[in-house]
Order: C-alpha cells, then sequence, then structure tokens
C-alpha cells in the first residue's frame, strides 16, 4: 500500500538534503578543482563546479531511508548505483577514458542483472505476453547502459537534465501508483525530491552542474525503476511505455550515433550537434530552449501515462502522435530536411495569417 504522506514526507526529506547538500559539495568541488572548462563545445563562459550528482545521489537515499522499502534487489539497485556514482565523479576530476567509463557502467548493469532484476516479458498485439527467455540478459543489459547514457547526452544546458529526468520520474510515479508498483513509487519520488532540491542552483545561469556523477545515476536510476516499474506492466505494447517516456533523450542519442557514423567519428566523442545546442542555433535563448525541451518531455511523458491504459487503436493514435510531436521537435532544432520545416511554415501560414486577418 503507497501512503501519500510517507511519500510527501520522503519527498521533502530528499529535496531539503539535496539542497543543502549541494553548497557543501560545490565548496568542494571548487577546492579539488572539479571544474568544467569553457572550451569550443561548450556554451559557458567561466569554469562551473562539477559533482552535483553527488549531492542528488545522498539526498535521494535519505529520503529511501524513510520509506524503509522491502524489496529482494534493493541492495543490488544501491551498490550499482554507488559505482556509477564513483564513476562519474572521477569523470568529472579527471576525465575518464570513454572505455573506462562505459566498464564501470557495465559493471553496475552486470550487479542489478546478476541479482536476477531483468525484462523478462513483453506484450505485443496479437501475440499476447512474449517471455524473452534466454535474451532477456541482452535486452536489459542494452537498456540499462543504454538510458544511462542517454541522459549524459542531454546534460549540455543548464538545468537540462535536471528538468527531464524530473518530468520522467512524474509521470513513472503516476504510472507506478496506478499499478501499485510500490518500490518504484518510492524511487520515484525521492528522485523527483533530490532533481527538485538541486534544480535550484542548476537553473539558468548555473551555480553547479550535476557531472557525470549525476546524469549517469539519474539515467541508471530511470532504467532501473522502468524495469521496476513499467517493464511489468502487462498493457498492450508495455515495452513502449518507456520509449515515449524518454522520448526526447532516445531521439537525441540516436541521431547521435547516425550523425558521428555518417562522419566516420567515434560514437564514443562528443560533440554539440545535440537537440539542445541545435535549438540555441536556431535562435532561442538558453532559457527558451530548457523550456522548449521540457514541454516536449511533458507532452512525452502525458502520452506515455494515457498509452499505459490504451486501446489498440487509442495505442496507435498515440504513437502516430508521438512521431509527429517528435518530428517538430526536429524540424524546430534543424536537424532534419536539411534545416527545412514544411510543418511548422503549414502552422504560420493557416494560422497566423488567419490570426493577422482577423486583426485588420
Amino acid at each position: 500500500m503507497i501512503q501519500s504522506f510517507d511519500l510527501i514526507v520522503a519527498l521533502l526529506i530528499a529535496c531539503v538534503s539535496t539542497f543543502i547538500l549541494t553548497i557543501p559539495v560545490r565548496a568542494l568541488a571548487m577546492k579539488f578543482e572539479v571544474l568544467d572548462h569553457p572550451n569550443r563545445r561548450k556554451i559557458h563562459e567561466n569554469p562551473t563546479p562539477r559533482l552535483g550528482g553527488v549531492a542528488i545521489f545522498i539526498g535521494s537515499y535519505l529520503g529511501i531511508l524513510y520509506l524503509q522499502p522491502q524489496h529482494e534487489h534493493l541492495w543490488e539497485i544501491f551498490f550499482g548505483s554507488l559505482i556509477i556514482v564513483i564513476i562519474g565523479a572521477l569523470d568529472d576530476r579527471f576525465e575518464l577514458r570513454p572505455y573506462v567509463k562505459l566498464g564501470g557502467h557495465i559493471a553496475a548493469a552486470a550487479l542489478v542483472i546478476s541479482s536476477g532484476l531483468v525484462i523478462e516479458k513483453i506484450t505485443l498485439p496479437f501475440f499476447g505476453v512474449v517471455e524473452l527467455g534466454f535474451i532477456s540478459v541482452l535486452v536489459t543489459f542494452i537498456w540499462i547502459i543504454g538510458i544511462t547514457n542517454a541522459i549524459n547526452l542531454i546534460d549540455g544546458l543548464d538545468g537540462l537534465a535536471t528538468g527531464v529526468t524530473t518530468i520522467a520520474f512524474t509521470s513513472m510515479l503516476i504510472m507506478a501508483m496506478i499499478d501499485v508498483r510500490v518500490v518504484a513509487a518510492y524511487f520515484c519520488i525521492v528522485l523527483i525530491g533530490s532533481n527538485l532540491g538541486f534544480l535550484y542552483h542548476n537553473f539558468y545561469p548555473a551555480k553547479i552542474y550535476m557531472g557525470d556523477s549525476g546524469s549517469n545515476f539519474l539515467g541508471y536510476m530511470i532504467a532501473v525503476v522502468s524495469i521496476l516499474g513499467l517493464f511489468k506492466n502487462i498493457a498492450l505494447l508495455s515495452f513502449i511505455i518507456p520509449v515515449i517516456l524518454l522520448a526526447v533523450p532516445i531521439f537525441d542519442t540516436f541521431f547521435a550515433i547516425v550523425r558521428r557514423i555518417k562522419n566516420k567519428e567515434s560514437i564514443m566523442v562528443a560533440d554539440n550537434y545535440h537537440v539542445h545546442y541545435q535549438l540555441l542555433r536556431a535562435g532561442y535563448t538558453h532559457r527558451g530552449a530548457v523550456v522548449i525541451i521540457y514541454v516536449f518531455s511533458a507532452v512525452f511523458g502525458v502520452l506515455a501515462v494515457l498509452f499505459a491504459k490504451a486501446s489498440i487503436t487509442f495505442a496507435l493514435l498515440i504513437t502516430a502522435l508521438v512521431l509527429v510531436v517528435l518530428h517538430l521537435l526536429a524540424e524546430m532544432a534543424g536537424i532534419v530536411l536539411g534545416g527545412r520545416r514544411p510543418v511548422i511554415d503549414a502552422y504560420k501560414r493557416l494560422f497566423v495569417r488567419k490570426k493577422n486577418v482577423e486583426d485588420r
């Protein structure tokens, strides 16, 4: 049974703890020079402390300590997330080689999978529940590694990853409460609280960045919590629900991989052509670009919640709507059709011109 009072208290504990802890963490980052220095790929002008993920990690688990959930995989989830945060913190300070970071992510994923927490089945139309069998480990491994790094890729503007993951966890919380997935709901509420506590320090102009310690931790927790909650849902096409929920980071990651392969570059090497950077190039302000992605993430979050209880006809309509919304985001960012924006231009011709005529 999920008690609303306990969720509110846990959210406040996580939020206040992270808000307070971020201050000494920032001071430590300054002292030990764990700084994000400006370069040709980045848009900030002054060295900015990293390590905010450490405060988010501690704050969220203080909330979990209050809730004291009982679950067979709890310790593996904790130690897996600890590995992620440690590797991320080391990368924030020393800029580890990509393959060293990937090794840490593999270790964290392997720890959780070895405990038996895997994506066991998916639901398909006309086929019903499909057991994944021996490929369940591979599917789970790809999901955890992929989402862990997808969140890292969108962490390029002040407050962006913090806000996007907060929206994702909020949608997941709603679905977890509907399906009475207690542990999933507990993790969601404390991570929402931690993010809100950190966002005060992280929104533009940011006083501190979450760094890889934060973006990888949040990505890892989204992947794990979705296995605890969303993949346990027996609704139609249940495997699509987390994909819709995380459409923005998944979409951005997919385009990044395609772009780097096309340019004959390593997919592990960072660049500044992600959707948020493209929005800046399209003329949007820093805050404007962040808010735009917040709005799109919220739309996908609502669609994911609706999809969870949809009939096959409604599910197909939602899927079509997801594709349309993704295309709109791509047009706004100028990353499809050679920068042309036919849908947006058609909207302007149809509605803006009509409004001007009415104003006359």
